[in-house]
């Protein structure tokens, strides 16, 4: 998937946005729906290719159980755990789909990380 630099730069600054104004918020990594790293903001040494491909892979899951299950098509899937929390959810950027991935830490509040992951969807979805 080839996109333009100035939609992967918009991307990243928003991505680096929510890493840095977010207590909490260890990586946030925007990738295509086949689990390819489009841009990403870490505060540790996480992988983002790594977190785009298991993102990818979690959200065809959720996919397949939203279908299973006939509740509709699959927006989101939020992975809680003992330290914190991964949430994946689905955005259009430029007209194409892709899987906006937040790895935060429990200080993270999971109300404010799904507020401003939709208002990030929202902003890219208007490039």
């Amino acid at each position: 998937m080839n996109t333009p630099d100035h939609i992967r730069n918009i991307a990243y600054t928003e991505c680096q946005q929510l890493l840095d104004n977010h207590s909490g918020i260890m990586a946030v990594v925007i990738a295509s729906g086949d689990g390819f790293d489009l841009t990403s903001a870490t505060s540790r040494s996480l992988d983002p290719a790594r977190i785009a491909a298991m993102a990818s892979s979690i959200s065809a899951i959720g996919a397949v159980v939203s279908q299973e299950v006939s509740l509709g098509k699959s927006k989101s899937v939020t992975v809680n755990t003992e330290d914190g929390f991964v949430y994946i959810t689905h955005i259009e950027l430029a007209g194409t789909h892709y899987i906006l991935n937040v790895v935060a830490g429990q200080s993270a509040i999971l109300a404010q990380v799904i507020y401003q992951c939709g208002e990030i969807g929202k902003r890219l979805r208007s490039i």
